[in-house]
């Protein structure tokens, strides 16, 4: 296919998330990379994924996952002509028509509810979509990352090299080191 679209919150951007960008970028000649929750005042909560929108599942900025996806993939051997990266405001799909080209095909990965109701959403908005897999367990968790880095633990061996970069050159201060706190 000509052109198509992955997308995540990459928060922060993790080997399980490199296998998909890569698995997408071999089913076409161009690929979209889309950073959800790009903004985060333009973010709906989403019954059927609890939490993401929240805070601490959040820290890290759009520029520093477009960082670590851009270095990720030109660390794999991707061209930059290969590749884009866009923001994905998927809480809103109606206005995915302005980040995506019409004839881009979302890809994705389903590991559950909320990646059946993103499926969902996408074809009833119009656009082609396939599943390039469906799987019950994950082999790296982000809210596991984001702990490990939260608490000191180790970290770089569930990342790519151009996430590890990206988070070694974090202030101290950095919302991903910083204690969870839930409200409500």
């Amino acid at each position: 296919m000509d052109v198509a679209s992955a997308h995540g919150r990459f928060q922060p951007l993790h080997l399980g998330h490199l296998e998909y960008l890569l698995a997408a970028a071999r089913r076409c000649r161009t690929l979209v990379v889309g950073i959800t929750n790009p903004d985060p005042w333009q973010v709906r909560s989403e019954p059927s994924a609890p939490h993401r929108e929240a805070g601490h599942a959040n820290p890290f900025t759009f520029y520093e996952r477009l960082s670590m996806v851009d270095g990720a993939l030109r660390d794999s051997g991707l061209p930059d002509t290969a590749f884009r990266v866009v923001p994905f405001p998927h809480s809103f799909p109606e206005r995915l028509g302005h980040y995506l080209p019409a004839n881009a095909t979302v890809l994705l990965t389903i590991y559950d509810g909320w990646g059946e109701e993103k499926l969902r959403r996408f074809r009833a908005h119009g656009w082609r979509t396939e599943v390039l897999w469906r799987r019950d367990t994950t082999v790296t968790s982000g809210t596991d990352l984001r702990r490990r880095l939260r608490d000191g633990l180790a970290w770089d061996h569930l990342v790519p090299p151009a996430t590890a970069r990206v988070v070694r050159d974090l202030p101290a201060t950095h919302p991903v080191f910083a204690p969870e706190r839930h409200v409500g």
